[in-house]
């Protein structure tokens, strides 16, 4: 006991100062009403519990449920050795005052409840998990996990190499908050085992951003300010955790990102734009979404991190199509062949992972000849025609291009598919135009032409190009006489080669069947491309047969 204490007065430990002075003199709200020794509360020097040096606790033969999680490698059982101590005051099964030696026991009955910060309960599925061998055999199966060899020395593992309580936590040292064993700002704790990929360049571990007073109850375990203080801790944590894989600070995920990105910490207040008519519904689902799920088996579901990868998303940087953007580095993806990626490399195979394959996760808007729902298959560079966002496009004359757009330019999906906000986020949170759409782009037969009611295709293509026939001679007849929207003849992703012949499916050629409908022969709806500005149709379309009508 005396090697302990003199151990304890070197490294500046002051127990009566800390909650865990239980007498009467305590700062901490649970404590007895009585004096005397601090530390008979945990110790004894004589006729201790055997199972650890000086125990003055009974191990309450406890039952507890133990941390659980799919992209955990270890697998944690029942708590050992000291977490095991720990717990048998912080669940709350018996009195603080109940002790293993009877002659050193402090009077009353004081237990940990629930109400109580310190109460971690007999349900550890919401806390770090414990008790499990930390070895270099474990750091192999996790590219994330630091060798235990380059822990550093605040940070003992127990005699048989676990992780517990007291390798974080220090029940005699206050000095640092919570019993931490060491400083904690920018998460320096946390990292001292954990290694994030791309942590070093993410927005969140460099934003002087305030924590929002308003809300400080949610970061109410904290001592720092602002994000970059709070690093891990901005949506992770250790004890209590509203969601309880990945320990976040609120179980349904979108909350662990609005509790910031709805204007009080981030500048941009997300919130609105996912009210909108047409969104990603992020909200509809709570634990559906996981780490470690595939593309080919996705139960239906969207989350902001289907998208961003909140440990590498950047604020700054920029990017050309169809390279990734910065916001969305770290992010998983889909090749346009069905080849699940762990970091997407360009912004199309983000979406590819739930808009692309054998079951995409969209219904179509425009009810096509050729129906195709697989976007990775519409946008394929081998295609009769698709608009350029995995590459760029096989015509060669497109004189309507607004520039700096050439026929070599790429295009990104956010480029048509984004928030309809000016002032508000980039990229597809919500927008009043369906399907989330950047402009307002009408697809109902006897649309009145106008700048706003094909503000989408204006975006990229010249209106006074299109009215004026430089292409197609019949585009001013078609959309401004007869009042047909752009999408009764186009097909804005692309016409697939497994669906037509190249002559049979350029300009992105797919009719509208609510439009138009075979000839009365019973020919068609179809369209054959026979040269620069040169075609034919055979179709009917507002009651009025086209047999080999050329152009």
């Amino acid at each position: 006991m005396i090697v302990w204490a003199a151990a304890a007065a070197q490294q500046g430990s002051n127990v009566s100062a800390t909650k865990h002075n239980l007498t009467s003199s305590g700062p901490g709200k649970v404590k007895t009403t009585e004096g005397g020794s601090v530390c008979r509360f945990c110790h004894t020097p004589h006729a201790a519990n055997p199972i650890a040096p000086l125990w003055n606790r009974f191990d309450p033969g406890t039952t507890y449920k133990p941390y659980a999680s799919t992209t955990l490698v270890s697998r944690p059982g029942q708590p050992t050795g000291s977490s095991r101590l720990c717990l048998s005051c912080h669940d709350g099964t018996i009195a603080l005052t109940q002790t293993y030696n009877p002659r050193n026991a402090p009077g009353g009955s004081v237990f940990i409840t629930a109400q109580d910060r310190g109460y971690i309960g007999t349900d550890l599925s919401d806390d770090h998990p414990i008790s499990f061998a930390y070895d270099e055999g474990l750091a192999s199966l996790r590219s994330g996990l630091r060798n235990p060899a380059q822990l550093p020395r605040e940070l003992p593992l127990d005699e048989n190499k676990q992780l517990q309580c007291t390798t974080c936590h220090d029940p005699h040292n206050d000095q640092f908050g919570q019993f931490l064993r060491m400083e904690n700002t920018e998460s320096r704790l946390c990292q001292a085992c954990h290694v994030t990929e791309g942590w070093t360049i993410s927005a969140h571990s460099s934003s002087s951003a305030s924590l929002a007073s308003a809300t400080r109850d949610t970061w109410d375990n904290l001592r720092a300010t602002t994000v970059r203080q709070a690093a891990c801790e901005s949506c992770h944590r250790p004890h209590s955790a509203g969601g309880r894989q990945r320990l976040l600070r609120h179980e349904a995920e979108e909350d662990n990102c609005l509790s910031c990105h709805d204007g009080t910490v981030a500048k941009t207040n997300l919130v609105p734009l996912l009210s909108r008519q047409s969104t990603h519904p992020v909200n509809l689902t709570t634990g559906v979404h996981d780490p470690v799920e595939t593309p080919g088996s996705l139960t239906k579901h969207v989350e902001c991190v289907d998208c961003h990868n909140p440990h590498w998303s950047s604020a700054s940087g920029s990017a050309a199509p169809p390279a990734i953007r910065p916001a969305m580095n770290g992010a998983t993806g889909m090749t346009g062949t069905g080849t699940a990626v762990s970091h997407a490399q360009f912004e199309y195979q983000v979406c590819y992972k739930c808009h692309a394959g054998s079951s995409p996760m969209k219904s179509p808007v425009v009810e096509r000849v050729l129906v195709n729902n697989d976007s990775g298959d519409e946008f394929a560079p081998g295609n009769p025609s698709f608009h350029p966002v995995e590459g760029p496009g096989r015509n060669g004359n497109v004189p309507s291009l607004i520039n700096p757009l050439t026929v070599s330019s790429v295009i990104y999906c956010t480029d048509c598919h984004a928030s309809d906000s000016a002032s508000g986020a980039r990229g597809p949170h919500g927008s009043n135009w369906s399907p989330l759409l950047k402009r307002q782009y009408e697809t109902l037969d006897n649309t009145v032409e106008s700048p706003a009611a094909y503000a989408l295709c204006y975006g990229c293509h010249n209106r006074s190009s299109i009215m004026e026939d430089r292409s197609f001679r019949k585009h001013h007849a078609h959309i401004a006489d007869k009042r047909s929207p752009c999408s009764a003849c186009h097909d804005a992703h692309g016409v697939s080669a497994r669906q037509a012949a190249v002559d049979a499916g350029t300009h992105l050629i797919n009719f509208d069947r609510r439009i138009v409908q075979p000839a009365s022969t019973g020919a068609g709806p179809s369209f054959r491309d026979t040269g620069t500005f040169r075609g034919s149709c055979t179709l009917k379309c507002h009651g009025k047969d086209h047999v080999n009508t050329t152009y």
